[in-house]
């Protein structure tokens, strides 16, 4: 312990001595009365120590370190690498009591990050311990070395569907997930997408029937895997009794009464999605009374903040054990990934949170720019990840899939795109020197341009408002209605919305835009060739956008070139995605299913399909590779065509760079060599680049 940390004082204004103090008056009380049962000696060597870190630590760290610092704004971490070296505790208090923009609080505050990093030294080691004494066991079981082991499971649990049968690395997977229960650690499944995670749940929970472990279960999942989950267990495990927990507030305050006096009748499992579990207190409160086994969490890379609210809702779930089922780990940085283990192991990191926090915060962009201790948390989060992780991939296990194809493909925009995109950068270029926190907004104009000129307001000038807003007062809908009113609401809307407006109204007819408008833009051009020649090649095709309005250019463009297809987005109800689904994988005829990037890209089998067109990137490049890999999964037979439209020299190209350095520190975290989540940095970055600033 420390008691005080010898400085040398200088006067000060007032006359009084400041005295540099690294203590709390709580600490010095709790020094004072264990020092006098201490040898002075022993104080005293403890607080050299800590001043010989505290000044090697000002001597070394990088400036993302010293901003980590609690207090320490970035002129005071550069006044801090400015007057370097320290190499002394005497020089050091000197500088930061007489230096401009120091201050020997940062001392004080460095003090306590120092201890932080010591904390969670700590935890790693005591990680470090479980995974020594669970590595053999799991080393073997994925290796097949235990196969001989009497408690291998050999054949799959026979309450499973006997004319299906678990593909080798699900039952492997099944075994790690047995070996998870016996040693009393709850794990995350992490295989890539498309390796059957679900089926693995479903063995798994079938495994535990027949060993009579208690039920029920909860399975929690989002949206739009609802209906994909309760088929999976119909024709795996018919045997399992499942509740659903879904449908409108009457018939689920119902069904929880029912549940809560034992009237529901015998299941085994409740499936329920996020939306439900999070959201009123009503339902809310079910889950915290029903004592659950295992709980099991879908597409669990939802879980990735631990201050949101989902995150706490989730976290008062009554259940023994947990087990999270995602295809992406790791999304944006390393506190998504102690989120999601603090999720799983919350008698080991639930109160050190803070801590966590603060070590995983400021991690450098580049790998150029990472410090020696940098690099080592990201070694550390690899041996938090070991023992509780079990992650394949497709190339590994799948020899027998069909080889997948990845195309970026660069798009010249037309002629009148261009224009549109370079004025707009002309008339944002001056916005953002004069308002630069409205930096979200212009992203999302340029983001815009680059996909469609429709998508902002061009044709429609002004003058041609007003005649429209006059013109519509002859509608029986407007007739009493204010033109001046009218007229505001059409200044807001973008070309295509107006237009969808002219094609509502008759009387708007002549105002509606040409064919020839709607086809204006050079991602239409390239969509124009990769459509006919897969239509050749008899190949059918799922095109992501992020966009709800870009889709509705889709639809109208695809009508305009007579190709049959299918829409699915956030706006389908849970009770037509299955049945959209089903009629596109059951009829060839349908070249092209339209999908949102966020509600298509969860859970959906469509491996009919065998090309993938992202329309527009996802700023977080995980949602764009759940896209691709609805089609690029077991049952697929067909090579795949991923192909990515990059409109050439727009803002596309900024935000392509921020993904691949994504995928780049999942590399580093699962040592694979095959934000919602658009943070802040990235977004200045993508607009520095994109306005030339």
């Amino acid at each position: 312990m420390i008691s005080n940390l010898e400085a040398p004082k200088r006067r000060c204004r007032s006359g009084q001595q400041r005295r540099l103090r690294l203590t709390t008056p709580a600490m010095r009380k709790s020094i004072a009365t264990r020092t006098s049962m201490a040898p002075l000696t022993t104080v005293r060597t403890v607080a050299q120590e800590t001043k010989r870190a505290i000044t090697e630590f000002f001597d070394n760290a990088s400036l993302n370190e010293l901003l980590a610092i609690p207090g320490c704004s970035r002129k005071k971490a550069e006044a801090v690498v400015e007057n370097r070296p320290y190499q002394t505790w005497k020089t050091l208090v000197f500088k930061f009591e007489t230096c401009k923009n120091l201050s020997p609080a940062l001392l004080n505050s460095s003090k306590n990050l120092l201890h932080t990093r010591g904390v969670v030294n700590r935890l790693m080691a005591r990680c470090q311990s479980i995974s020594d004494q669970m590595q053999e066991i799991v080393s073997r079981l994925v290796s097949g070395e235990s196969e001989d082991s009497d408690e291998y499971i050999k054949t799959q649990p026979s309450l499973l569907n006997q004319s299906l049968r678990l593909s080798p690395y699900q039952l492997i997977g099944l075994n790690w997930l047995t070996v998870m229960h016996k040693q009393e650690v709850n794990g995350i499944l992490a295989d890539e997408m498309g390796l059957g995670k679900t089926i693995q749940a479903i063995a798994f929970l079938a495994y535990l029937q027949e060993q009579g472990e208690a039920s029920p279960h909860l399975v929690v999942v989002p949206s739009s895997t609802l209906e994909n989950w309760m088929r999976e267990f119909t024709v795996w495990c018919p045997s399992l009794d499942i509740l659903v927990y879904h449908g409108s507030q009457k018939d689920r305050r119902e069904l929880k009464y029912n549940i809560l006096i034992g009237e529901a009748g015998n299941f085994d499992v409740i499936i329920t999605t996020y939306n439900m579990i999070s959201g009123n207190g009503e339902d809310r409160s079910l889950f915290k009374k029903v004592p659950f086994h295992y709980v099991i969490f879908d597409e669990a890379h939802m879980l990735k903040n631990m201050a949101s609210q989902r995150y706490a809702n989730l976290m008062k779930i009554s259940a023994k054990r947990k087990i999270l089922l995602t295809g992406t780990p790791l999304q944006n940085n390393l506190v998504e990934l102690m989120s999601l283990l603090t999720f799983v192991m919350p008698n080991m990191f639930c109160k050190k949170t803070d801590q966590i926090k603060l070590m995983f915060s400021a991690a450098s962009k580049n790998e150029e720019d990472q410090s020696s201790f940098e690099r080592s948390r990201i070694e550390h989060a690899k041996k938090i990840m070991r023992p509780f992780v079990l992650r394949r991939l497709k190339q590994d296990v799948l020899q027998q899939l069909p080889v997948k194809h990845e195309e970026e493909r660069y798009c010249t925009m037309t002629p009148y795109q261009q224009t549109c995109y370079i004025n707009l950068v002309a008339d944002l270029s001056k916005e953002f020197k004069q308002n630069k926190e409205a930096q979200s907004g212009m992203v999302m104009k340029l983001r815009r341009a680059s996909n469609h000129p429709l998508l902002l307001r061009n044709h429609f000038d002004l003058e041609k408002l007003r005649i429209m807003s006059r013109v519509l007062l002859k509608e029986p809908t407007y007739f009493d209605a204010n033109p001046d009113l009218i007229f505001e609401d059409m200044e807001v809307m973008s070309d295509f919305e107006l237009h969808t407006l002219c094609t509502k109204f008759p009387i708007l007819h002549e105002f509606k835009l040409d064919d020839d408008k709607i086809l204006d833009s050079g991602k239409f051009k390239e969509l124009d060739s990769l459509l006919q020649e897969h239509k050749e090649k008899k190949n059918r095709v799922l095109i992501f956008s992020q966009f709800t309005m870009m889709l509705d250019i889709l639809e109208v463009y695809l009508n305009i070139r007579h190709h049959k297809w299918l829409r699915l987005d956030g706006q389908t109800s849970v009770p037509d995605r299955q049945d959209l689904i089903d009629q596109f994988n059951g009829d060839s005829e349908i070249l092209v299913f339209l999908l949102s990037t966020r509600a298509g890209g969860l859970g959906i089998n469509l491996t009919s399909a065998n090309v993938v067109i992202i329309h527009d990137l996802d700023f977080n490049p995980y949602n764009d590779k759940q896209a691709e890999d609805r089609c690029h999964r077991l049952g697929q037979n067909k090579e795949v065509y991923i192909v990515k439209l990059i409109s050439k020299d727009t803002i596309d190209e900024g935000i392509l760079a921020i993904a691949k350095d994504k995928l780049k520190l999942e590399r580093e975290i699962t040592d694979e060599t095959a934000k919602e989540d658009m943070d802040v940095a990235s977004v200045a970055q993508i607009l520095k680049a994109a306005l030339g600033s």
